[in-house]
């Protein structure tokens, strides 16, 4: 079974948006983010949903579709 995947690292860049002030902006530290931008981690729906708020896109832009 895969591994599953997320854009997150990918929306940032295309933004030009940092992790630490993706960090500040969820009130989480930099470790867990950059475990969720490294694919290390994934995020709960609630947080994903809270990333891509905060980064004003679709929620499913966040998430590989294969």
């Amino acid at each position: 079974m895969d591994k599953p995947m997320n854009r997150i690292k990918e929306v940032l860049e295309e933004k030009g948006i940092k992790q630490t002030w993706l960090a500040e902006k969820l009130g989480k530290s930099f470790c867990i983010v950059n475990s969720y931008v490294c694919n290390r981690r994934q995020p709960s729906l609630e947080v994903l949903f809270e990333i891509a708020k905060i980064l004003n896109v679709d929620p499913k832009d966040l998430i590989y579709n294969k």
